[in-house]
């Protein structure tokens, strides 16, 4: 198989210059030495700044304990000024949840319902934007799922919009089949009819540029272990802050607290910024993982991360399309994410994950197919490898 290379001269693949500084990403990134990476819109292995991060934090727990707390907390707040930065959010509007779905939760039973109100999300959501919003049926709230046609596929989103129902919840780019919507679109089609807008951004922060103030939309979320290459356990939560007091804060505790640290105050109230969001104590250690990931892709700089991104991914669609594969979107080259979905006539896609998987492909099986999703720092190699191990494995998973 004869392919054109992909530019690895781009963020990630070497001793590259980003942003006019001369950065060894290929050291960040011992995964791309171990095996074919491909699965970073399930969980994205850590770069190896986050491991030193975490490795120092808790050698200097284990000999001083608690002695640092202070500038432990400087990690944090340099956390949320990263994950500030990733989505263009205003200072204060981001608070720090254990995931996605705890974020989802904090806006449906956060929001006032009434018997009747309409939520619209689409036919193609990951279980987390569906089942919240399906847990308020008992309230009387009805959920509609609407189609996203390749043809348009904003075009029944507006319809429904159009309708006015209290809040759409849609995700920026859809996990299975790696769709990307036009949220800008959608955002200024809910702001005209008076409609809360939710993202589930999941799939898009750390991978694409993303901007909560040119989108219009009241709350995002998104985990970190993904595209940010962090943790599992932590993720951010940003709310609008015109709207952040029509959200009622659910769990409560020292840390969402105005007065936070004043802790022989018998009155309170809720902080003024997102962190009444934030209801206990910080996850530290995550963070310190988080904090590092995250200053690692705002050094290489979104632009060029997302460039990177969509070049890989055209690279592979290239590769698979000399062996006939069938791509589950159509519209990827007009609308690039990081998530190429493909499978072939004739064989089990079960199977081709499964014999990739033990070839060391790490991928997914979603949407009815093969799932690929490289990060701005896979390497040439690791992608010419998948391609010469999904040649080699298809002969044996014809049905």
């Amino acid at each position: 198989m004869t392919h054109s290379s992909a530019n690895n001269n781009q963020t990630g693949s070497g001793n590259n210059e980003t942003n006019g500084n001369q950065f060894d990403w290929r050291a960040e990134f011992p995964v791309n030495d171990e095996c074919m990476y491909l699965n970073h819109a399930a969980v994205a292995p850590w770069p190896e700044s986050a491991r030193k991060a975490v490795a120092n934090f808790a050698a200097e727990n284990v000999a001083m304990g608690a002695s640092h707390y202070p500038e432990w907390m400087q990690v944090e707040k340099s956390l949320k000024r990263n994950l500030e930065q990733l989505i263009d959010a205003p200072k204060g509007s981001v608070a720090l949840v254990k995931n996605t779905s705890e974020a989802l939760s904090f806006v449906a039973y956060g929001l006032e319902w009434q018997a009747g109100d309409v939520v619209v999300i689409s036919d193609q959501e990951f279980p987390s934007n569906r089942i919240v919003w399906e847990s308020l049926q008992n309230q009387g709230v009805k959920v509609v799922e609407v189609a996203l046609p390749y043809s348009d596929p904003e075009a029944e989103l507006l319809a429904a919009i159009a309708q006015k129902p209290k809040l759409v919840s849609i995700s920026a780019v859809q996990y299975a089949s790696g769709l990307r919507l036009d949220i800008n679109r959608i955002g200024q089609a809910c702001r005209d009819n008076g409609v809360l807008f939710c993202i589930d951004a999941i799939q898009a922060v750390g991978a694409q540029a993303f901007s909560v103030q040119e989108n219009l939309c009241d709350f995002a979320m998104a985990d970190g272990h993904k595209w940010m290459l962090g943790p599992e356990g932590l993720g951010l939560f940003y709310v609008r802050a015109e709207i952040m007091d029509q959200l009622q804060v659910r769990e409560f505790g020292w840390h969402m607290v105005e007065d936070m640290g004043n802790y022989n105050a018998r009155e309170w109230q809720l902080a003024s910024d997102a962190r009444r969001f934030e209801c206990g104590s910080p996850n530290l250690l995550a963070s310190y993982a988080l904090e590092a990931s995250t200053g690692l892709l705002l050094k290489a700089g979104l632009p060029q991360v997302e460039y990177a991104i969509s070049e890989r991914v055209q690279y592979l669609k290239q590769g698979l399309a000399e062996l006939e594969a069938n791509f589950v979107n159509p519209l990827l080259d007009e609308r690039p994410s990081g998530i190429l979905t493909f499978h072939f006539w004739g064989a089990d896609s079960q199977k081709l994950y499964q014999a990739l998987m033990k070839t060391g492909v790490i991928c997914a099986n979603r949407g009815g197919g093969v799932r690929f999703s490289p990060h701005f720092h896979t390497t040439q190699d690791a992608l010419d490898d998948a391609l010469e191990a999904v040649e080699e494995m298809l002969p044996f998973c014809q049905s």
